[in-house]
């Protein structure tokens, strides 16, 4: 696989085919309601392998994968187990490393968040911690037509759900499937 910084799922795969639908031309415009749908809430949780490289996440220099800028505009709470100080970015976004766990996380997002949403943007084992634990009431997937391989894994070590569909739609590229989780 020889995973790498400059190759994050190894050497013979090309991670465009997993967001170009966010990122490249055309293909954006055809999925800027989802990509606005993403983006559109008060404070955002992420673990701390999508913050950023285990070899990385930690240092002072690290600060994302998104430059100086990133998407979220609004309070990011990374899952962490080290304590690491708030990092401050352009456009609104600062992310807090939260070390007690996945409802300190969502407590605070909410606080943060005031009367929007919070989205739990990933990666695949904080959705697992989240769905275990019943504190995701949407299920919003975004399935680009390649797998990996290798890694985790979406729904592994999760309790039988039910979930019903509320929209469904895609291009080639990409399908949206929006979920309501019943239990």
């Amino acid at each position: 696989m020889n995973q790498s910084f400059e190759n994050p799922f190894g050497d013979n795969f090309d991670a465009d085919l997993l967001d170009n639908w966010m990122f490249a031309e055309p293909e954006k415009q055809k999925h800027q309601k989802e990509i606005d749908a993403i983006l559109d809430a008060g404070a955002f949780i992420m673990g701390s392998n999508m913050f950023g490289p285990k070899d990385r996440r930690d240092t002072p220099e690290w600060k994302g994968w998104w430059g100086d800028n990133p998407p979220y505009n609004a309070p990011v709470f990374v899952l962490s187990h080290t304590q690491r100080d708030p990092v401050e970015m352009e456009g609104g976004t600062t992310f807090y490393f939260v070390t007690d766990g996945i409802e300190s996380a969502l407590e605070k997002a909410k606080e943060a968040a005031g009367d929007r949403d919070v989205k739990i943007m990933g990666g695949a084992n904080t959705i697992n911690q989240y769905l275990a634990a019943g504190l995701i009431d949407e299920l919003w997937l975004h399935i680009a037509p390649v797998t990996i391989g290798k890694g985790s894994r979406l729904f592994e070590g999760v309790p039988d759900l039910k979930l019903e569909p509320v929209e469904l739609n895609g291009t080639s590229v990409v399908t949206h499937i929006l979920y309501k989780v019943l239990n």
